[in-house]
């Protein structure tokens, strides 16, 4: 198998300077790079560059892939956007890190396949499924993080040298609202670390309805009017001279985030150990398994009753099905012998039902010799198990 590797940046805060772009086509000579946005594919070798400082330097998303499994997503914010101590719960290994540097956080997504599955060649991935999330992180949705967290789980349930009382003393961190309702950014986020659905169900058991993002214009002017004069001024001076984000999303998440400090607190619920997120799981997965049996039950059974329908009105005039059947073969094509040749096996099942086998085998004896020189038709019915008894 040969190899692949996917390597796809972006930046969306601000476009690279004239310098940072020498910079980055230095690193390759193949790469589509523009002042915001670099992709290249990798069929042997290696990318050259250091995504980790490309990202902490210049780029605000970060996509990796390759075909033996390993997946990476990065995403740069503001730390005034997102703050370490509200990301760093969620942190596990070879699941999700963050670090800060000169004024944003970086969270570094990972997933690397350990059971050697074959490479799905379905399976592809743009950057573009994913930057959304940057925009909800900020927005104080946290979902993104706990999805590494569980994913964390869902790899670590699959080791073999975990000590039974880890699981109990591992607590989950605070669990956001909205995980039975994921957005589509977040839906994508979860296949790409290959969370166990079934553990996300359980987990969501603890989630609340994810609150709106729906801006009340009225008490966003009554937050902005209260801001001191200076901030202001220097929110704008950043914005003109580029040297900081645009402000409406540093504005946006901080009026949320006021919003919540002053609202009525909620009761938290009780954390839950790993242990019994994957005893919750076990459940879910047997309580599917369970009802997908029971949905093939009934499928079966309707198809059953269907069939018993179909040989019953057969069975009010069997003489007219072999008209039928001789006239389907007199048109010497390959669909009329198909349909002939399925018509003649609902007959043979229903002579058995009547417990008349012979008298359908001496006709089909009769019809194969009547027709034996049309070896398509003859073919057909051997290898429908239409032969003489």
């Amino acid at each position: 198998m040969s190899e692949y590797q996917y390597y796809e940046f972006q930046a969306i805060d601000r476009p690279l300077t004239k310098d940072e772009l020498e910079q980055v086509r230095a690193l390759s000579s193949r790469a589509r790079i523009s002042a915001t946005h670099f992709v290249n594919e990798y069929h042997y070798g290696n990318f050259r560059g250091d995504e980790r400082k490309l990202m902490e330097q210049m780029y605000d998303a970060h996509l990796y892939f390759a075909n033996w499994g390993s997946r990476r997503l990065m995403l740069r914010l503001p730390t005034a956007l997102l703050p370490a101590h509200s990301a760093e719960p969620y942190c596990a290994e070879d699941a999700l890190t963050c670090w800060t540097r000169k004024g944003h956080l970086l969270l570094d997504f990972s997933y690397d396949a350990e059971d050697g599955a074959e490479w799905d060649f379905e399976t592809s991935f743009t950057l573009a499924s994913f930057t959304t999330l940057r925009t909800e992180l900020a927005a104080g949705d946290l979902r993104p993080l706990y999805l590494a967290w569980l994913s964390a789980l869902t790899r670590w349930e699959l080791e073999e040298d975990v000590e039974e009382d880890e699981y109990t003393s591992t607590v989950e961190p605070p669990v956001p609202a909205g995980l039975a309702r994921l957005t589509g950014p977040q839906q994508a986020l979860a296949d790409f670390l290959r969370i166990d659905p079934h553990l996300l169900t359980a987990a969501a058991r603890a989630s609340g309805a994810a609150p709106s993002q729906s801006i009340d214009k009225d008490a966003l002017t009554a937050w902005i009017r209260a801001l001191p004069p200076h901030e202001k001024d220097t929110l704008l001076l950043n914005a003109a001279l580029g040297t900081a984000p645009q402000p409406g999303p540093v504005l946006l998440a901080r009026h949320r985030a006021a919003s919540r400090d002053t609202a009525e607190p909620s009761t938290a619920s009780r954390r839950r150990s790993a242990a019994e997120l994957l005893d919750a799981a076990h459940e879910v997965r047997s309580e599917h398994t369970r009802l997908q049996e029971q949905a093939r039950t009934q499928a079966r059974r309707a198809e059953q009753r269907a069939r018993e329908s179909h040989l019953d009105r057969l069975a009010e005039n069997t003489e007219q099905a072999w008209q039928d059947i001789a006239h389907l073969i007199g048109q010497k094509q390959p669909g009329p012998y198909d349909n002939a040749v399925t018509l003649l096996k609902d007959l043979r099942e229903l002579h058995d039902r009547a417990d008349t086998p012979e008298e359908f085998a001496r006709r089909l004896h009769d019809l194969r010799e009547q027709h034996r020189a049309k070896s398509s038709l003859m073919r057909r019915l051997t290898n429908a198990g239409l032969t003489a008894r």
